[in-house]
C-alpha cells in the first residue's frame, strides 16, 4: 500500500480504527490498529530492519517501508498531528510501531539527550549555547539537527458567557498575561470590542505549567509586540506571577473549556478539537482571525539560520500584515543526522520522509496546522535525505 493511500484510508475510515484524539486534544493511549501505543519513554533498543515494502512519497520519491519501532516525545503542539501521521505510515508500513508521547518541548528535548528516544519535537529550536552541544555529544558521529515539519497559530481560546467574537490587540494580550489587566470589562479591551457585552468579572488566565515551546514562540511575540507591558523574561518556562498553570496544550485547553471568565494560548487544533472560541488578534493591521492560511502568511517571512542540514528558524514575531495572523510556531524534529544505529536511523529517515512528503504536509491544513511549502520544503527534504 502507498503512503498517500495510506492518508486517504485513514480520513474514510477512522471510525474504524482505534485512534482518536478526545475531546481534549489530548492523544488517547489506545493502540492504533494493533501497533501504536502512546507510551512512556524507554530503551530505544527496538529496531528492526527495513522491510521490502515500499509507499510512494510524492515530492520525495519512493521510498521502503523500514521494519521496527521508534521511541520519540516532546511538543504537544504538534501531537494531533503525529496522530495522523503515525496512523497513515503504520498502516502502509506493517512492521513498523512508533510511539510519540506528548510530554512538552523540553521534557521532548532532554529525552532524546538522554538517548531515551530516537527523535524529538520541539517547538523551539536546540539553544546553541547549551542544548545543541548535549545533542551533538548524544549523536557522537554526527551534529544533531533541527527540522522544521508543522507550523501552527498560538491561538487566544476563552471560555467568556455570551462572548463569541473576541478581538485583542497586542498591548492588551500582554497586559492580561502580566496580570496588569485583570477585569474583562477593562477599557482597553472594549475599546476593540465595539457593541460587545463584557462582563466585569476578573479575567483568570493560564498559562503553561511544564518546559514548553508553544509558550517560548508566545512570550517571544509578547516580548517583540509589547515590550513595554511584557517585561519578563522569555522561554520554555513560564517567569510571569499570577494565572494558573496547566500541563500541555490538552492541559489548557481543558482548563479553559472548564472554568468560565477564562483565558490561555494554545495551538489552534486544541480550539478547534475542544470547539472552544478564539480571539482575533491585532497587531497593528487591524484584527487577524487564526488559520492556518493567516498563520501560513507569517511563517512565510521566516528564515534559515543554521548551516548544511540544520535549519532552525528566525520567525518575525512582530509582523504587522492585514493577512498574516503574528503568534506562530515551527515545530521541529530533532535527531541525529549520524549517529543513530542503522536500523534505527532507516525508521527515523524512512518516517520523517513521509511527514515531509506531499501526502504528509497535505494532511497538516485539514486539521489547523501550516504546511511547509516552498524552498523550506525543500530544504527539509535535503536533511530528511541525509540521515544515515
Amino acid at each position: 500500500m502507498s503512503l498517500a493511500s495510506a492518508t486517504t484510508d485513514i480520513d474514510e475510515s477512522k471510525e474504524k480504527r482505534a485512534v482518536k484524539i478526545n475531546r481534549y486534544g489530548q492523544l488517547a493511549s489506545v493502540a492504533l490498529v494493533g501497533t501504536l501505543a502512546l507510551a512512556a519513554c524507554g530503551s530505544n533498543s527496538n529496531a528492526g530492519s527495513t522491510s521490502s515494502a515500499s509507499g510512494s512519497a510524492s515530492g520525495s520519491g519512493s521510498i521502503s517501508c523500514a521494519s521496527g519501532k521508534l521511541k520519540a516525545s516532546g511538543s504537544t503542539a504538534q501531537a494531533n498531528a503525529m496522530t495522523d501521521w503515525i496512523n497513515a505510515y503504520q498502516t502502509a508500513c506493517s512492521g513498523a510501531t512508533i510511539e510519540y508521547q506528548g510530554v512538552g518541548s523540553g521534557a521532548g528535548v532532554t529525552d532524546f539527550i538522554n538517548k531515551q528516544t530516537d527523535f524529538a519535537g520541539s517547538d523551539s529550536s536546540l539553544k546553541v549555547d547549551s542544548e545543541q552541544p548535549k545533542a551533538d555529544a548524544r549523536c557522537s558521529a554526527g551534529p544533531a539537527i533541527n527540522i522544521p515539519m508543522v507550523g501552527g497559530a498560538i491561538a487566544l481560546t476563552y471560555n467568556l458567557q455570551g462572548v463569541t467574537k473576541l478581538a485583542l490587540t497586542s498591548q492588551t494580550i500582554a497586559g492580561i498575561f502580566a496580570g496588569k489587566i485583570t477585569k474583562w470589562n477593562d477599557p482597553a479591551i472594549a475599546a476593540a470590542n465595539a457593541g460587545v457585552s463584557l462582563p466585569s468579572s476578573a479575567i483568570l488566565s493560564f498559562h503553561r505549567s511544564d518546559a514548553s515551546g508553544t509558550t517560548d514562540n508566545f512570550t517571544k511575540f509578547l516580548k517583540a509586540a509589547a515590550p513595554a507591558v511584557w517585561t519578563y523574561q522569555g522561554g520554555k518556562s513560564w517567569t510571569a506571577p499570577g494565572g494558573q498553570g496547566a500541563k500541555g496544550n490538552d492541559g489548557v485547553s481543558t482548563g479553559v473549556k472548564s472554568t468560565p471568565n477564562s483565558i490561555g494560548y494554545v495551538e489552534l487544533s486544541y480550539a478547534l478539537n475542544n470547539n472552544l472560541p478564539v480571539a482575533a488578534v491585532d497587531n497593528g493591521a487591524g484584527p487577524v482571525d487564526p488559520t492556518s492560511e493567516t498563520a501560513s502568511k507569517a511563517l512565510a517571512s521566516a528564515k534559515v539560520t543554521g548551516t548544511g542540514n540544520n535549519l532552525p528558524l528566525k520567525i518575525n514575531y512582530n509582523i504587522k500584515d492585514a493577512s498574516a495572523y503574528p503568534i506562530v510556531l515551527v515545530t521541529y524534529e530533532i535527531t541525529c543526522e549520524k549517529g543513530l544505529d542503522s536500523a534505527q536511523a532507516a525508521l527515523v529517515k524512512s518516517f520523517l520522509t513521509f511527514t515531509a512528503s506531499d501526502a504528509g504536509q497535505s494532511k497538516l491544513s485539514t486539521t489547523g496546522y501550516v504546511p511547509m511549502s516552498g524552498d523550506l520544503l525543500t530544504k527539509v527534504r535535503a536533511s530528511v535525505e541525509a540521515i544515515s
